[in-house]
C-alpha cells in the first residue's frame, strides 16, 4: 500500500523540473485510503489520528403513520414519496443505490445529531425551492421532536439566505407545519 505522497512522487518531480525551468505548476495531490469494510478516520491538523465518528440510527418520536394520519399533507407526500420509490427501485440503479445509501448515513446521529441535520436540510431545501425536500425535512424533523419555534428559525434562515423567492416555498412550509403542530 502506497503512504501518503508516494503516488504523488512522479507529479512532484516533474513540478521541481519545471520550476528549475522558470515554470509554475503546482500539484494538489491527495491520498484517501478507501475500504469497503471500514472507515478511514484521517489525521487532524497535528497529524493525529482522529476516532471513527459513530453514527447511529436516530430515534424516532412519532410513526410515518402518525404523521399521516395527523396531516392530510404529510400523508399525501409521504404515499406518493412512497409509490414514486417503487418505480425507481424497480430500475435497480446502482448509482441511485449509492446515492440514497450516502443520503441516508449524512442523517444518522453522529457529531452533529440528527435533529440539526434536519433542520439543515429544511433551510437547504428551502433555498434550492424543493417542496417535496422541504416535506420531507419538516416531516423527519418533526418525528425526530424538533419543537416548531425550531423548524420556524431554521426556516427565518431559508429566507435570509435564499431571498423573497423562497417565499412561496415557506407559505406551503407554514401550512405543513399547521397541520403538524396545531
Amino acid at each position: 500500500m502506497l503512504r501518503p505522497g508516494e503516488a504523488c512522487q512522479p507529479f512532484l518531480k516533474a513540478a521541481k523540473d519545471d520550476a528549475r525551468q522558470g515554470g509554475v505548476l503546482r500539484v494538489l495531490c491527495y491520498y484517501l485510503p478507501m475500504s469497503p469494510t471500514t472507515e478511514h478516520t484521517g489525521a487532524d491538523s497535528h497529524g493525529l489520528e482522529r476516532p471513527a465518528q459513530e453514527r447511529k440510527e436516530p430515534t424516532y418520536l412519532f410513526t410515518e403513520k402518525y404523521v399521516a394520519d395527523k396531516s392530510e399533507i404529510a400523508r399525501r407526500f409521504l404515499e406518493t414519496r412512497a409509490r414514486l420509490n417503487t418505480s425507481v427501485d424497480r430500475a435497480n440503479n446502482f448509482l441511485v443505490k449509492r446515492f440514497y445509501n450516502l443520503d441516508h448515513n449524512a442523517y444518522l446521529d453522529s457529531a452533529l445529531p440528527a435533529k440539526t441535520k434536519e433542520l439543515m436540510g429544511l433551510v437547504a431545501s428551502t433555498c434550492l425551492r424543493c417542496d417535496d425536500c422541504i416535506f420531507y425535512h419538516a416531516i423527519q424533523a418533526y418525528r425526530l421532536g424538533v419543537p416548531r419555534v425550531e423548524q420556524e428559525e431554521s426556516l427565518n434562515v431559508a429566507l435570509i439566505v435564499g431571498g423573497s423567492i423562497v417565499i412561496p416555498h415557506l407559505r406551503r412550509a407554514y401550512e405543513l407545519l399547521d397541520e403538524l403542530y396545531g
